[in-house]
């Protein structure tokens, strides 16, 4: 399997419609000349990828929340720093070839088509956006604005991923029509990202000095602030986050919908326990059920989410006495594959005799390796070198979109009959404005790529 290059991309995205509207000025840039790279949201996960850049290449540093950025100020003393990055775009665009966005989710969005629409590359953190309607509009701005994209689910980087492609389809697997994947509890109490109020609305506290909450809460409605927003348990309120499926699908579903070839689910339904009734913050339990079709010669799949209960039952064939606290299995009629939470490490539901002696002579490595939770590097790479990244927007707004009706039918329950092509819940009418969410004067970003 070869690399895709951006030239290809584009050509078939030209002949679907979409690459007629791509801007003439897009950066190219050689493999040994210099980026310069622009940071939004320098904090938490932000440092994981500013530091994956050499600092002298990191020309502006842009979050809303001062007390995250003393590590980032003391490392890259010379980079021009904002709050805002519309400012910073407005002062420094000619000046940026890149820029790493790693801001909660609910500013993913707006900073990235900031970006592109000044043809900058753009690496975006996981989940990627917060909504359907995003995630299929950054997909075509991709295209539209040719540049190089990329999501930072690290696990798609791994050896183990394409282990698990390379596997089923050498058949080693057989016929997949089941997957299972589980996380566990949240302890609100000890959880570093997930904790719960109080009461709902949560109470109102004083904005902590340093922080910009007007430019923190972005795209969506003002509302007081809550300790528990920022800057770190913000990801089980859904106007900010996605849930624990949001944040941890894009490791544990990677695998199965890479693989399998999954594309959109028809149908998508949840069973739910303790739902907040406001539908504001994530449920304590869940189990999501997604339904897909046929693709080609490959069977309907269906695949289960367990999340906040026990774990999923162990079938006796599996050979195991228990599973870890949160993993993906691959049930197929040849043989069963199990993974962690992150596709990292694969290996076959046998014994360890035989586990030993597949490995010996292992289907053929056809996909290529690009360097263990390496997601900057090889976006960096494929801006040099004209290829795209595998979790390019093209796969990653795909991947997500699946996971986003997941999140749908977890945060208000019952059946979802899916249509992708016009980002429909059919018979739901009620689901339209979580599809595509309204948002705030002076934050309309992506409407023209639609006209």
């Amino acid at each position: 399997m070869k690399n895709t290059t951006r030239r290809s991309f584009l050509k078939t995205a030209a002949a679907t419609g979409v690459g007629a509207m791509i801007i003439p000025n897009f950066i190219s840039c050689a493999p040994n000349q210099k980026l310069r790279f622009a940071m939004i949201g320098v904090g938490g996960r932000g440092h994981a990828s500013w530091s994956n850049v050499p600092k002298e290449s990191l020309v502006a540093m842009c979050d809303v929340d001062e007390r995250m950025t003393k590590q980032a100020r003391e490392a890259v003393p010379d980079a021009k720093w904002y709050k805002d990055f519309r400012k910073m775009f407005d002062e420094m665009g000619k000046e940026i070839d890149a820029v790493m966005i790693s801001t909660p989710d609910h500013t993913h969005f707006p900073a990235a088509i900031a970006a592109m629409e000044l043809g900058k590359h753009v690496f975006v953190e996981k989940p990627l956006a917060h909504n359907i309607w995003q995630l299929q509009t950054l997909k075509k701005a991709a295209k539209y604005y040719g540049v190089v994209s990329q999501m930072g689910n690290q696990g798609h980087t791994t050896n183990g991923i394409r282990l698990v492609k390379e596997w089923y389809e050498a058949g080693v697997l057989g016929e997949v029509k089941e997957v299972i994947a589980w996380q566990g509890p949240i302890n609100f109490e000890k959880d570093h990202y997930f904790k719960k109020p109080e009461s709902f609305p949560p109470p109102v506290h004083e904005v902590p000095n340093g922080l910009d909450w007007e430019l923190w809460q972005g795209p969506v409605p003002e509302k007081p602030f809550n300790n528990l927003y920022a800057p770190r348990t913000w990801r089980g309120f859904y106007d900010y986050g996605n849930g624990k499926l949001g944040d941890w699908c894009c490791h544990t579903l990677d695998a199965p919908f890479w693989a399998l070839d999954l594309g959109m689910p028809h149908t998508v339904s949840a069973e739910i326990k303790d739902m907040v009734p406001d539908h504001s913050f994530v449920a304590t339990e869940s189990v999501v059920t997604w339904e897909f079709g046929a693709r080609g010669d490959k069977a309907p799949v269906t695949m289960k989410w367990y999340e906040g209960m026990e774990k999923p039952a162990v079938r006796p064939e599996w050979g195991i006495d228990e599973l870890p606290g949160g993993g993906m299995i691959m049930i197929g009629d040849k043989k069963t594959l199990i993974t962690g939470g992150r596709p990292n490490n694969p290996r076959l539901l046998v014994s360890k005799e035989e586990m030993e002696e597949f490995l010996k002579n292992a289907p053929e490595k056809t996909i290529p390796r690009v360097g263990e939770e390496k997601p900057v590097q090889e976006w960096v790479d494929a801006i040099k070198n004209d290829t795209l990244p595998g979790s390019n927007f093209d796969y990653a707004a795909s991947l997500m979109e699946m996971a986003q009706v997941g999140v749908l039918a977890q945060r208000f329950g019952g059946t979802i009959k899916y249509d992708s092509k016009n980002m429909k819940a059919i018979g739901r009418p009620e689901l339209d404005d979580y599809i595509k969410e309204p948002v705030r004067k002076g934050w309309e970003y992506g409407e023209n790529i639609w006209k």
